[in-house]
């Protein structure tokens, strides 16, 4: 009986801090298709007095999302094919290549994790400027191509694999490209999801980097022209509402949708030695 009254009141728990967690989730969608001024009255409805989507017709036709929203789209996407391809690939070749010096450099890498990421901004501004990425979408794709915590969490992972398997295709004339496409590849899939829910989620909710270097509006992500909204439309809360929708949604459905194989990766990359 006491076991039962236990476990009743920890899922009711779990089931109130799920609540408090969505609601604010929900009030956000409903207040998007109220009509202008409802959501600012006092106190604030949960639900419309009637649904419009006239807050979502005039980002896309006054306010241009749709193009904002094609940037964010192109950034996360090329960001997150590439960062797993080179993090793989980097991650790999510190679990199971031989090569001098390869302790160091991870160790190298590891302590660099200590730095605050705010430390490299203003000399990665500067080689991007000497590069000429200034305003260009490579500016925000290259720094974002390989990351340490990328690196290190394909290497944990890959660690699990066993060497015997690895020199079983060697002895069989494998190449190490093919090694690595055919073997590698699919058994760190589970990781690999993480790691790309991670970068995408990352890059498309990035506010201060392509603020820093992307100067032209046309070019200008989700988080960055939200922002200028918010400047502009300040008492347009339902507007306001719109546009956060438009930008948590999609990362938030690709979550649902990914979220077995990234608790698969999170569960499965343990610290093996």
């Amino acid at each position: 009986m006491r076991k039962a009254l236990v476990s009743l009141g920890l899922h009711a728990a779990l089931v109130a801090g799920a609540v408090l967690t969505l609601l604010p989730l929900v009030w956000m969608v409903m207040a998007s298709l109220m009509p202008a001024g409802e959501a600012s009255s006092v106190p604030p409805p949960f639900f419309p007095s009637h649904v419009t989507f006239e807050h979502y017709r005039e980002l896309f036709v006054h306010l241009n999302i749709g193009r904002v929203f094609f940037n964010s789209a192109l950034l996360a996407v090329s960001v997150t094919v590439l960062s797993v391809l080179l993090n793989a690939m980097a991650g790999y070749a510190f679990a199971k290549l031989r090569f001098p010096g390869r302790s160091r450099i991870f160790g190298f890498l590891l302590g660099a994790l200590v730095l605050p990421s705010q430390v490299a901004i203003l000399p990665l501004f500067l080689l991007m400027r000497q590069l000429g990425l200034i305003s260009s979408y490579w500016g925000v794709i290259l720094p974002g191509m390989a990351t340490i915590f990328g690196i290190f969490l394909v290497r944990q992972y890959a660690l699990s694999i066993p060497d015997e398997l690895l020199d079983a295709a060697r002895i069989d004339g494998a190449s190490e490209v093919r090694i690595f496409a055919e073997i590698i590849m699919p058994l760190c899939r589970p990781i690999l999801v993480t790691l790309a829910i991670f970068t995408f989620l990352g890059t498309w909710n990035d506010f201060f980097w392509p603020l820093v270097v992307l100067t032209d509006d046309s070019k200008y992500t989700l988080p960055v022209a939200l922002a200028n909204l918010f400047g502009e439309h300040v008492q347009d809360t339902e507007l306001m509402m719109a546009g956060s929708v438009l930008t948590v949604m999609p990362v938030l459905l690709l979550f649902l949708l990914l979220q077995r194989h990234y608790v698969q990766g999170l569960l499965m990359g343990g610290l093996k030695e």
